[in-house]
Order: C-alpha cells, then structure tokens, then sequence
C-alpha cells in the first residue's frame, strides 16, 4: 500500500471517528443516587435532628481533605433525604463523653438532665472514617483509537448511634466506586489528568449506599423522646410537630435504672429499664413540645424515657 493512501485512509478514519470524549460513571453510583432520592422523598418518620461529626481520615496515605470531603457530602444527603444535619465537633463530643464518665463515677450529679441524654439538639448522631482510597488508570489501544480509564475506589466505616444510651444502632464498612473513560483519535484527546471528582464521586457512591441503609434503619426505630413536665395527668414530652406523632398515639414511659458496667473492661453496657405507664398524645404545643395524658401507671418524673409502642 502506497504511502499517500495511508495517508489518505488515516485522515479518513481521522475524520469519521468520533470525537474525543469524557464520559463517567460509577458502576451502581447513579442508580444509588436515584435510590437516595426516592427514599428522601418517601421517608415520612420523624424530622430528625443528626448530628454529623467529621469523618475521619484513617487513609494509609492520608489523602489531602478526604475527611471534610465525606463530611460535606453526607451533610447534603441527608438535608436532601429529610433530615437535620448539625455539625458537631470531636471537642464537644470529648466533653460529653468525659461528662456521662463523671456522672457514673459519681463525680458529678445527675442534676435535671442526665448527660447520657445526649445533647438537646440532637436526636441520633453519625460518625465514621475513610479508611482507604486509591487510583489506578485502564487502557487500550486500537487501531486510530485509544481510550483510557480513571478508576476510583474508596472504602468507609461508619456507624449511627443513639446519644441516649450511647449505642451504635447501626455500625459497618462500606465502599464506592467512581469511572472516569476518556478517549481520542490517534491519541489525541486521551490523556487523563488528575480530577477531585474522582474523588467526590467515589465518595458519593459510597456514603449514597450507607444512607439507605440508615434511613432503613431509622424508620424501624420506634419514636423516642422523653419527660419534660408532669402536672396532674398531663405529661409533656419533648416531640412536637416535627415528630410526626398522631393525635391518640400510644406510648410507654420507662425508667432508666443504674449503668451497667462490665467488670471486666470498665465500659458500659447500657442501662436497664423498666416500664413504669403509658400515655396518649392529645396535641402538639409547638415544633418540639407535646401535651399527652396518663393512660396507665404513676409517679412520672421529668427525665423518664418515653418510647411510641407498636
């Protein structure tokens, strides 16, 4: 074959194939976003408030702001599903933690509130790692075509946990995935370069697949707030309208007895309760105050745990 119709056959070739193009994708990631979506727009449980602390970042390498990355995004997905994020710093949680320590050592009294309550703002709170991330680059090159891949991958544990008795309701590891394909004729145009939405997608992938999880989870545990004022048979409880509590709900009221330690690492295993009545919501006062009356039992006290019965 002649040189000139080489030549002739490449700018040919040149000029039918397609034009360089970036293209990305995730594997699931979409799917999952459309998943995330649709559960934020079904989910009908109380408007929890959550708090988030900055996730870790435990990354071999420790990847420059991977920790405020995940942060950021978790914080949009879960307004977007609902709910009520409220940053909450590591200091913070230090001083509660070293609180609800003083108060079981008998340091410090219980006083109105009791510091394994957790905080007023808060109903549940999430906290987690990044625990690994890494990039690697496909290849392949075809005759007057090269297409090159950006692979993302990240892994993260997470847990979600209720302040009140400090246990994780839901704790595991999860991990995302992130595609980035670009390609070019004769090799123009296929040259990757770096790009934070690798990052940001694999993160997306990852964090989108654990929210499901605990918004699963969220709307199976029964509602829980507790005793604010007790006078004659009208009982007030922290709940209000974000709550979501019918009118003629039916709740039970236990009281928390002494932590339980264990002997053998000094840490608390929870506490245990004890069922002492139950009321009925008659109405809401405002956005986080409820009236209910006693429908069984006595001596309630403010402080007292109250569980919606299903």
């Amino acid at each position: 074959m002649s040189r000139s119709l080489c030549r002739a056959l490449l700018v040919a070739a040149a000029l039918l194939a397609p034009l360089p193009a970036t293209s990305a994708r995730a594997g699931e990631s979409d799917n999952q976003e459309r998943q995330l979506e649709q559960a934020g727009a079904r989910y009908r449980g109380p408007a929890y408030a959550i708090a988030l602390i900055k996730f870790e970042n435990k990354t071999p390498a420790k990847v420059l702001g991977i920790g405020e990355a995940a942060t950021d995004i978790l914080r949009t997905q879960l307004k977007a599903a609902g709910l009520e994020p409220v940053d909450l710093t590591e200091e913070a949680l230090r001083q509660q933690d070293e609180l609800i320590r003083l108060q079981q050592t008998g340091q410090v009294k219980t006083g109105k509130k009791d510091a394994s309550q957790g905080f007023d703002a808060v109903d549940f709170r999430i906290q987690g790692a990044i625990t690994a991330y890494s990039e690697l680059e496909e290849g392949s090159d075809m005759l007057f075509y090269q297409k090159k891949t950006q692979i993302a991958r990240v892994s993260v544990d997470y847990a979600l946990i209720d302040p009140a008795t400090g246990k994780s309701l839901l704790s595991e590891s999860g991990s995302g995935e992130w595609r980035k394909e670009t390609g070019g004729v004769m090799g123009f145009g296929s040259k990757s370069t770096a790009d934070m939405g690798l990052r940001e997608g694999a993160l997306r992938d990852a964090l989108s697949k654990a929210l499901l999880k605990m918004l699963a989870k969220l709307s199976d545990v029964p509602y829980q707030c507790h005793v604010l004022m007790v006078d004659n048979q009208t009982v007030v409880i922290k709940a209000g309208e974000r709550s979501k509590l019918a009118i003629g709900t039916r709740a039970g009221v236990f009281r928390s007895g002494p932590e339980l330690i264990d002997p053998e690492t000094g840490k608390s295993l929870g506490k245990r309760e004890k069922k002492i009545g139950e009321i009925v919501v008659t109405g809401h006062v405002s956005d986080r105050l409820t009236e209910t009356t006693i429908a069984a039992g006595a001596g309630f006290q403010t402080g007292d745990i109250v569980r919606v019965l299903k």
